[in-house]
């Protein structure tokens, strides 16, 4: 793994400031920084997985689990075995851009309240050329603001190594917003947040003439950002597919991966297995369900007296990453960090809660996807339940979506895996395209 991360370099002198272009005030994005980064070798050290972990603590050891061979007519795969370390290592191979243009920046949008908020966020743009598609990232749940993207190296940024650009928000809670508490998993506000960036960057490409190849918008997102990526494509779809309208936005493909599409069921696993693979997920669900909805409740009412006195310092203080959380936290007995009467199904709490996480679920919708959708997710997934996907398969039973299923081995070793995947679309899809041309 040491060969994957070593030799990471930065350069400030980039041949181009983007921070200095004609007429940035009157754009709504505003570069706030830049750097470039060399990917020929290695991966920046600070790039983080889903987890929390830097990947460069990531164990080769202990993710020798299985790897795609061959699938059948219901979408789950037979397996052969594979290591994180050489999908990076293969990830690493793709592509003839060496340098990136990391571009930080910031762009105006809402809050739950509905009131103006300038929101940041990074752009990621191949060093030579224009980008040949755009792809709009939501991304994992990152817990200490070290890992929003603006502040570290995304590593979906290795899809540039193949000419595509980036764009990938922070989300409130994170970048310049991190003293606000994070909606997590706020269906409806963190989309709009995410599409906010792509149309205040898409003018601001035609400003740097860095307009892509193909006008056409690819989404993308892991984890929370897979359902995140769903919420977007269903805004896209509802709101802005009116073609002679100037915010247009035309889908061309949208992946995602490991996504908790149904928050209920998601939390019903919680309380009913007793058993919560990934503490923190639990107060983020409830801070997020209680304070961004407004419900009227108190995490008191919901959570450990405990937890509730360390919610704060722990996660909205955004000094820790998730690992270093799950550790302070110190329990996945779902018990003992909620109290009795969140334990009850049948309470009336629990019960305003579900209808909250009903809401935020986008598997709730009287929807179904009209682009083209990649879903994946393990089997083993121990922190995002496989029953998320099993359910959007029956709800999506009719829409053009490609399941991916099988046993991939835990939550991040799929990322790693679907990222690979992701890649190897995109590929397959370009040379099927020069094939036609011939």
């Amino acid at each position: 793994m040491v060969a994957v991360l070593a030799g990471c370099q930065f350069r400030e002198d980039t041949y181009v400031d983007f921070t200095d272009i004609d007429g940035a005030s009157q754009l709504a994005f505003r570069v706030i920084g830049q750097h470039e980064t060399d990917l020929s070798v290695s991966i920046p050290e600070n790039c983080y997985l889903p987890d929390g972990t830097r990947l460069s603590e990531y164990s080769e050891a202990s993710e020798a689990v299985p790897a795609s061979e061959s699938s059948n007519q219901s979408g789950f795969r037979r397996t052969s075995s594979v290591t994180g370390a050489g999908i990076l290592q293969e990830l690493l191979k793709y592509g003839n851009q060496k340098k990136v243009i990391e571009i930080v920046g910031t762009y105006p949008s809402h809050d739950a309240d509905g009131n103006e908020i300038t929101l940041s966020g990074k752009v990621m743009l191949p060093r030579d050329g224009n980008p040949k598609r755009m792809i709009l990232v939501s991304h994992y749940t990152v817990c200490s603001n070290a890992e929003a993207p603006s502040n570290c190296f995304s590593i979906e940024g290795l899809l540039v190594k193949s000419g595509y650009g980036l764009i990938i928000p922070d989300y409130i809670g994170y970048g310049v917003t991190a003293k606000e508490v994070h909606p997590y998993l706020v269906m409806d506000l963190t989309a709009r947040n995410v599409l906010d960036m792509y149309l205040a960057v898409r003018p601001w490409l035609e400003a740097i003439d860095r307009v892509p190849d193909d006008p056409e918008l690819d989404l993308m997102g892991y984890s929370q950002g897979g359902a995140t990526t769903m919420a977007v494509q269903h805004l896209i779809e509802t709101e802005y597919d009116d073609a002679d309208d100037i915010n247009h936005v035309s889908l061309h493909r949208v992946f995602a991966g490991g996504g908790p599409y149904d928050v209920k069921a998601t939390y019903e696993r919680f309380v009913t297995t007793d058993t919560a693979s990934y503490p923190v997920a639990v107060p983020l669900v409830l801070q997020g369900m209680i304070k961004g909805n407004k419900l009227n409740m108190q995490l008191e009412d919901m959570m450990q007296p405990w937890l509730c006195e360390h919610l704060d310092d722990w996660i909205n203080s955004k000094r820790f990453s998730s690992a270093q959380i799950n550790k302070l936290i110190g329990t996945k007995v779902t018990h003992n960090l909620l109290t009795e009467e969140a334990m009850e199904q049948k309470s009336d709490k629990v019960a305003e809660l579900y209808k909250a996480m009903t809401v935020n679920s986008i598997l709730s919708l009287y929807w179904e996807p009209e682009a083209s959708v990649y879903i994946m997710h393990s089997m083993d997934d121990e922190t995002v339940p496989f029953t998320n996907a099993s359910n959007a398969k029956s709800k999506w039973q009719d829409a053009n979506i490609t399941y991916n299923f099988g046993h991939y081995g835990g939550h991040v070793m799929t990322c790693l895996r679907f990222i690979y995947a992701v890649q190897t679309l995109l590929q397959q899809e370009e040379d099927e395209r020069k094939q036609y041309e011939q």
